[in-house]
């Protein structure tokens, strides 16, 4: 699916393209791809350019939303089939994204890319094979771009994710020059697709589940031992688990899932908010 390359509108950067306009500037400088660059747009009085193609100016802008152009409007980057998802923005310019509401992303402290780049880190990705089982928007396989590593084999199995990743500018696109053919995105239930991946092909694995009460199969121990399978020894995998249920019950997931990793064949211990795990 191709990347979009239009404008995106959050509300500060739509108010301030209009305050510009109603003060009779003739230009207005800034960001209309969520921080990644900033652009000039031309202001007229029925619309603006901004790349050649002029735009309306935008009627009303919810805050927490991104817009894109359509064709028609500005809409904005959501959608509802089985789940309402939507692209949320964040104060580090790399947006966030929410399923019926819930986050999917920390980003109270920190920006996800720098979020991200900490948890690869771990996984030590420079010149390796790389599995990233549950992709989201992206940010693992951007990271390991940026590291250096050989290849990433990433699934997504929500098509409206993959969508969503097509209008985000912090994602990376597979088929993009900069990804030199090395990150390959495939539309598919990992839980399922893992069968398919060859013993001892993956130097890295990177595991970022949805939570347990939505995707319980991916932190079963079949699906740890498929990880144990496909994995090289001496590899390393980090597995994004969070804290769920530790304020409201006695339930520990980290160590649940670190006792299931040492059952499958690793060596595993809590790191920042999962589990670090190495191939035996």
């Amino acid at each position: 699916m191709p990347h979009y390359s239009g404008p995106l509108l959050t509300l500060p950067a739509a108010e301030a393209l209009k305050q510009a306009h109603a003060a009779g500037a003739g230009t207005w400088t800034g960001s209309l791809d969520l921080g990644r660059s900033n652009g000039t747009a031309s202001l007229q009085p029925d619309g603006w350019l901004w790349k050649d193609q002029h735009y309306p100016y935008p009627g009303k802008i919810k805050d927490r939303t991104i817009y894109y152009w359509d064709g028609d409007e500005f809409a904005p980057v959501s959608r509802f089939s089985a789940s309402l998802i939507k692209l949320v923005p964040t104060e580090w310019g790399a947006p966030t994204f929410e399923i019926d509401g819930i986050k999917m992303l920390p980003t109270s402290k920190e920006s996800p890319i720098d979020d991200a780049r900490r948890k690869v880190a771990l996984v030590e990705p420079r010149g390796k094979a790389v599995l990233d089982t549950c992709g989201g928007l992206g940010y693992f396989a951007a990271c390991c771009l940026d590291a250096g590593m050989g290849r990433i084999q990433s699934f997504e199995k929500n098509p409206d994710v993959l969508w969503l990743r097509t209008l985000n500018p912090w994602s990376p696109d597979p088929d993009a020059p900069a990804a030199g053919g090395r990150l390959q995105l495939a539309q598919a239930d990992v839980s399922q697709a893992i069968a398919a991946v060859a013993d001892a092909s993956v130097d890295a694995v990177l595991h970022d589940p949805p939570r347990f009460g939505i995707a319980g199969e991916l932190y079963s121990q079949v699906f740890y031992e498929q990880l144990a399978r496909v994995i090289r020894r001496g590899g390393r995998m980090f597995h994004y688990t969070g804290s769920p249920n530790k304020l409201t019950s006695d339930r520990d997931v980290p160590r649940e899932v670190a006792r299931r990793l040492e059952k499958a064949g690793f060596r595993a211990e809590l790191a920042l908010d999962g589990v670090l795990a190495v191939r035996r």
